[in-house]
C-alpha cells in the first residue's frame, strides 16, 4: 500500500469526512480539521465528519482560507480531495466577507466587489421589503436601518453570510476596571492568557468588524471572567443576559469580586427585584414571560431600557426563539455570546452567527486540560441491565415512553450506590431527568434535592454548603445543565438525559471541570439501560465530547457488581 493511502481519512463527494478513529494520525487528523467540520457520528473504528456552510464561514471568521482548509484535508486524505469538494470549499470561504453591510452618514448600505452577486442579490422577493431607494448608479443597496438584524438573517439563509461593518452606537460610559487582586480572598488576580486572547478575538482592536461574535470555551475555563474582560475593556452600560437565578448571583459576585464596581452599580433583575443599573442582570426566561400565550413580552423592553453598550449573551446556545426575534432588532449595540458549546439540538446555529455574530474563538478542552486550566477527566458509560418486568414494560411501551421507562431503571440507584463506595467521600453530583427517580434517589441516600421547584434561596444555601465541605453528595435535576458553580466537585454520575442531547451532556460534564487541588482527576459516569434505545441517544450524547478528545470507556453493571462481590469475599476470608 503506497504511503499516500496509508493516511486516516476519506474525503467523500457530499462533504463527508470518514476519519479511521484508531490510525496513528487520528489525534492530529482530528486537530487539523476540528475547525471546519464537525462530528456527525462516532461508532468504534470510523468517525463521520461533515463540512458544512456554516463550519466553513466561522472558520474563514477565524481567518481559515480556503486553500489552507484544502491543504489540511489532502494531508490526511487516503485518496486525496475530490475536485468538486475542493471547487465548493473555495466559493462557500470566498462567500465569507464577499457582501459587507457599511454606514454611509446616516444610510445603511450593503456593498459587494461583485456587480452580478449585487445585482442577484437585489432581485430576491423575500429582501425587497427592506430596500429604501438608492442614488442611481450607486454601486450599493441602501437598507432600512431598522431592519439591519433582518437582512443578515435573510442573506444567511440564502447563503450570503454578511460581515458586519456598520460599527455601534456608543452607549452608555461605564467606569469599570479589574482588580488587581480579588476583594474576597486578597489573592493576585489577572486574566489568563486563552482569556485575554478570547477578548481580543471579540473586541478585534475596537475595529468596525469586532464587537460581535461568539467565544467557546470548556466550561469551567472562567467564561464569567471573559465576560468580565470584555466589559472592561469596553467601559461601557452591559446588560447580561443568563439562565437562571443561581447564575445572576454568580455573575454579580464575580464581578464585585474581580472588578471595581460596586454594589450600586450592579441591578438585578429577575423574581422579585427589578432593578435597572449601568450593569443589569438577566435571565432568558424573565424576557420570554407573558401573562398569557398571546400577550406580549412582559420584560422584553429591557433592551432598550438604557444606551447600551454591550449586551452579553451567557450560554448562548441556550438562546430562545423570542430573544433571537429582540436581537434582530438591536443590531447597533455590541453583542457578545459566551459557551462550551456552539451546538443547538434545534438546528439554529445560523441564526446566532447572523444575530450575535461568528465564533471569534474556540479553546480546545484538551489543549486547557493539558495546560492544567481544567481537571482531567475520565468518561465512563456503565451500561445497566433492567429487571425483567420493567423491560417487559419498555418493550410494550411508545416510543416516548420507552426513554422515560429506559432512564428511570431501578437497578441504576444500585449503580450509583457502588459508584459512591468506589469514590468514598468525593463530593459528587448526582444527575438526572425525572423527578420522581431523583427522588426516590436522594431518600434512599438520605441526601439533598435540588430541582426547579427549590426556593432560590434554600437552592444557593445547599450549593453553598456543599462548597464549605458540609454535604458531599447532591441529587440535582436539569439545573445543573448550566451556570452551576462547585468547584470541587470531583465525581458526576448521570443517571437520565434528554434523548441524544450533545449540549446537556457537554454542560453536565463541565459541573465537574474546575481543575482541583493537587491536580486530581475528576470522574463523570453516565448510567445507561442496556439494551435499549438508550444505548443510542448515549452515543448521540456523547459526540460533541468526543470530538473534543474525550474518550468513554464501558463498563458492564453486572460485571462490576461482581468484581465487588468478589472483593467483599476475600475481606470476609481476610477476617
Amino acid at each position: 500500500m503506497s504511503q499516500h493511502k496509508q493516511k486516516p481519512i476519506i474525503v467523500q463527494s457530499d462533504f463527508t469526512l470518514l476519519l479511521e478513529s484508531k490510525h496513528p494520525l487520528a489525534e492530529e487528523a482530528k486537530e487539523a480539521i476540528g475547525g471546519f467540520a464537525e462530528l456527525r457520528k462516532s461508532p468504534d473504528g470510523i468517525h463521520t465528519y461533515r463540512i458544512t456552510p456554516l463550519t466553513l464561514w466561522n472558520a474563514a471568521a477565524q481567518g481559515a482560507e480556503a486553500e489552507g482548509i484544502i491543504a489540511a484535508l489532502e494531508r490526511y486524505s487516503k485518496f486525496g480531495v475530490p475536485t468538486g469538494v475542493a471547487k465548493e470549499i473555495r466559493q462557500y470561504v470566498n462567500r465569507y466577507g464577499l457582501v459587507r453591510m457599511e454606514r454611509e452618514g446616516s444610510q445603511l448600505v450593503l456593498r459587494c466587489d461583485d456587480q452580478a452577486v449585487l445585482q442577484q442579490i437585489s432581485s430576491y422577493d423575500s429582501l425587497r421589503k427592506y430596500w429604501e431607494p438608492s442614488p442611481a448608479g450607486t454601486r450599493a443597496i441602501a437598507v432600512r436601518l431598522a431592519e439591519r438584524g433582518a437582512v443578515k438573517q435573510e442573506l444567511m439563509h440564502l447563503g450570503f453570510p454578511v460581515v458586519d461593518l456598520a460599527g455601534y452606537e456608543e452607549g452608555e460610559s461605564l467606569s469599570i476596571r479589574l482588580r488587581d487582586s480579588l476583594k474576597s480572598s486578597g489573592r493576585a488576580f489577572r486574566l489568563r492568557d486563552y482569556q485575554q486572547e478570547a477578548i481580543e478575538a471579540f473586541y478585534k482592536g475596537g475595529s468596525a468588524s469586532g464587537g460581535n461574535g461568539v467565544l467557546v470555551l470548556p466550561c469551567g475555563a472562567g467564561k464569567t471572567v471573559i465576560g468580565i474582560g470584555a466589559m472592561a475593556r469596553l467601559g461601557k452600560a452591559t446588560l447580561i443576559l443568563t439562565t437562571n437565578s443561581t447564575s445572576v448571583s454568580q455573575w454579580k459576585r464575580e464581578l464585585l469580586d474581580k472588578t471595581t464596581l460596586t454594589e450600586d452599580d450592579i441591578g438585578e433583575y429577575a423574581g422579585d427585584r427589578k432593578e435597572v443599573r449601568q450593569v443589569t442582570i438577566t435571565t432568558y426566561q424573565m424576557l420570554t414571560h407573558r401573562r398569557t400565550k398571546d400577550a406580549p413580552f412582559s420584560h422584553m423592553k429591557l433592551f432598550r431600557e438604557r444606551s447600551w453598550g454591550l449586551i452579553v449573551y451567557d450560554e448562548v446556545h441556550l438562546l430562545p426563539a423570542p430573544v433571537f426575534r429582540a436581537t434582530a432588532e438591536i443590531q447597533a449595540t455590541r453583542r457578545l455570546g459566551l459557551t462550551a458549546t456552539l451546538v443547538r439540538e434545534d438546528g439554529r446555529e445560523e441564526e446566532v452567527f447572523s444575530l450575535i455574530g461568528p465564533k471569534r474563538l474556540e479553546v480546545p478542552w484538551k489543549r486547557l486540560e493539558s495546560q492544567g486550566w481544567i481537571a482531567q477527566v475520565e468518561c465512563c458509560e456503565v451500561r445497566v441491565p433492567m429487571p425483567w418486568e420493567e423491560m417487559e414494560s419498555y418493550r410494550k411501551a411508545a416510543a416516548r415512553e420507552q426513554h422515560r421507562v429506559a432512564g428511570v431503571n431501578t437497578r441504576k440507584t444500585e449503580a450509583v450506590i457502588r459508584l459512591l463506595a468506589r469514590h468514598e467521600g468525593a463530593p459528587t453530583l448526582i444527575i438526572g431527568q425525572y423527578l420522581d427517580q431523583l427522588r426516590s434517589i436522594a431518600g434512599t441516600l438520605g441526601v439533598p434535592l435540588i430541582t426547579g421547584e427549590t426556593p432560590a434561596a434554600e437552592r444557593e444555601l445547599l450549593y453553598k454548603r456543599f462548597r464549605d465541605g458540609e454535604i458531599g453528595i447532591l441529587v440535582v435535576s436539569k439545573v445543573a445543565n448550566f451556570a452551576l458553580d462547585l468547584p470541587d466537585a470531583e465525581i458526576a454520575i448521570q443517571v437520565s438525559g434528554s434523548f441524544g442531547s450533545r449540549q446537556e451532556e457537554a454542560q453536565r460534564l463541565g459541573r465537574i471541570l474546575r481543575s482541583k487541588d493537587g491536580g486530581k482527576k475528576a470522574y463523570f459516569y453516565s448510567l445507561v439501560s442496556d439494551e435499549t434505545k438508550e444505548l443510542d441517544f448515549a452515543l448521540k450524547r456523547q459526540m460533541f465530547l468526543v470530538e473534543q478528545g474525550y474518550k468513554y470507556k464501558c463498563e458492564i453493571f453486572d460485571e462490576f457488581l461482581q468484581e465487588a462481590s468478589t472483593e467483599d469475599s476475600k475481606g470476609d476470608q481476610a477476617g
